[in-house]
């Protein structure tokens, strides 16, 4: 993502939605597909189609994080991963 989005983005109020376009920009949309989130307190609830999703997530949970801080700012502290 360009730096002046990610800046622009960082700046506007944290809504559902601006969560829900970093998590697609942040991990592509197959995961997007397979998956939804909710942020709360620093914890960003992911709940995953099925254990492979999981373990995908799961495994790419610092990238992810990182992704995800660059857009929205440092809010996501960890990642709480559970499936349908």
């Amino acid at each position: 993502m360009p730096a002046a989005l990610a800046e622009v983005l960082r700046k506007a109020p944290l809504t559902h939605d601006k969560v829900a376009f970093a998590w697609r920009t942040a991990v592509g949309p197959a995961v997007a597909k397979a998956t939804t989130v909710e942020l709360s307190d620093g914890v960003l609830r992911v709940r995953a189609r099925n254990a492979s999703w999981q373990r995908e997530v799961e495994r790419s949970a610092g990238m992810i994080r990182s992704r995800l801080n660059a857009v929205l700012g440092t809010v996501v502290k960890t990642l709480d991963v559970t499936r349908d």
